[in-house]
């Protein structure tokens, strides 16, 4: 793997906006990598605030997780104007990451079905990237072990490139033209994050073949978290390239 891109980025001046939509989702390692880029840093947090910036004052969009499934509108009415910002931005060429529920977002906003996947995926298990069929594709690692809290998935939508799968869930990343990516697992994920979100949700941690117990979960060593991370920081520094080379 390449050195971490966020040991080596420049300042680039990106205006990057998070959409976070429950407290114990939050950026994760995606933050420090932000502020050590210089980025300026703004968001929506929907359990605060559903007041959504325009798309034309935005770079980055990064979508989070959350355990709302995009289908529950009339919960979350808020969903179908974030629905609406994610697809002006992916249209209009700016750099979106969807993690999770993010990808998920993206999948939907771009006209893709969304629903309950076979099995609920949680914990460590691999990643294994899908070859693309040409064009300017991040390039995801053979195999990475990477964290999973999702019990649904997605159609692809129109026009995107499939570009990393699972055993459990095909369908686990595509990208759009060369700005968007969305990945249905947790690059970000920090020992923090982890615990944050096993403290949450420990009542779906059921253990079955795609769902480590909370032991489990937590005993993943310091090198798999950095491998993450920095698989993160490669894929925001692959977003923000164009930035970058100005």
């Amino acid at each position: 793997m390449a050195a971490p891109t966020r040991r080596r980025h420049h300042k680039l001046g990106v205006r990057a906006h998070y959409l976070q939509h429950v407290p114990f989702e939050g950026l994760g390692s995606i933050e420090p990598w932000l502020r050590a880029a210089g980025c300026a840093l703004s968001g929506t947090r929907f359990f605060e605030s559903a007041s959504l910036p325009s798309a034309d004052a935005i770079d980055l969009l990064i979508v989070m997780g959350g355990p709302m499934s995009v289908n529950d509108e009339a919960e979350h009415p808020w969903l179908v104007p974030e629905r609406e910002l994610i697809r002006r931005c992916v249209e209009r060429g700016t750099a979106v990451l969807g993690v999770c529920l993010g990808a998920q977002l993206i999948a939907r906003a771009m006209g893709a079905e969304v629903y309950r996947n076979h099995t609920k995926e949680i914990g460590w298990f691999p990643v294994h990237a899908v070859p693309a069929a040409g064009g300017a594709t991040f390039g995801f690692p053979a195999t990475v072990e990477a964290f999973h809290w999702h019990g649904e998935t997605f159609d692809l939508p129109t026009g995107a490139v499939h570009v990393a799968s699972s055993e459990a869930c095909v369908h686990q990343a595509f990208q759009i033209g060369d700005a968007t990516l969305a990945l249905q697992f947790h690059l970000e994920t920090t020992p923090e994050t982890a615990r944050a979100l096993i403290a949450h949700c420990r009542a779906e941690l059921v253990p079955s073949r795609y769902v480590q117990s909370e032991d489990a979960i937590l005993a993943a060593p310091p090198a798999r978290y950095r491998a993450v991370n920095d698989l993160m920081a490669e894929a925001l520094g692959f977003l923000t390239r164009r930035k970058a080379a100005r």
